[in-house]
């Protein structure tokens, strides 16, 4: 497995690079996203990667930051999106923008990315959903997703209500209103409901 690289960038022609680490060059396709952040050619780079062996061929993908290489490595989990789909998604919307249409429930927004229809969009968002809150989150942001002791009455409570069949744009809504909920899950979720119910 190759974690990342570190060399100088020798080439730039969208979406491919070629990095020079000690007189070796490595191929590296990337997102926009990481490309428009590049330094001009002949300077110090340095890339996470993701490496794909595949039966007729060896692509290695380099990213800017640890947060878009967890996010590709999560999205082309999801039945039906490949490498070059992830490239796609990374190079049309920021890492937080994504987390955002998936927490949302913003199916609009993601066909506006080129290559994805509403069927794709509507399985990035059931499919990911869970990877990007609760104890199953990602590290996308730079800090983790996953909530601290104190707010993990609160996250299991937003679980628990979109289960119930609530909307998680509803679910944190309903969430706000009792800012002041404190306690378990239980109390935080009887809170919710009494306040839901008046």
């Amino acid at each position: 497995m190759i974690g990342y690289l570190r060399g100088r960038l020798a080439r730039k022609q969208p979406p491919t690079l070629l990095v020079d680490v000690n007189g070796v060059g490595y191929e590296v396709e990337a997102p926009m996203s990481t490309i428009f952040g590049l330094p001009e050619i002949g300077a110090d780079v340095q890339l996470h990667t993701h490496f794909v062996v595949r039966q007729d061929q060896q692509t290695l993908y380099g990213f800017a930051t640890e947060a878009e290489r967890s996010l590709f490595r999560e999205v082309i989990k999801v039945s039906g999106v490949g490498a070059k789909m992830g490239l796609t998604i990374l190079s049309g919307i920021s890492v937080e923008g994504f987390a955002s249409c998936v927490q949302a429930e913003d199916k609009a927004a993601l066909t506006r990315l080129p290559g994805i229809g509403r069927k794709t969009a509507e399985r990035l968002i059931v499919e990911m959903r869970d990877r990007l809150s609760g104890e199953t989150a990602v590290s996308l942001t730079g800090v983790s997703l996953a909530p601290s002791a104190a707010e993990a009455p609160r996250a299991e409570a937003f679980h628990a209500l979109v289960s119930l069949g609530y909307k998680p744009v509803e679910a944190n809504r309903m969430l706000d209103r009792v800012k002041s909920a404190e306690g378990s899950t239980e109390d935080i979720l009887r809170q919710v409901l009494r306040s839901a119910a008046t």
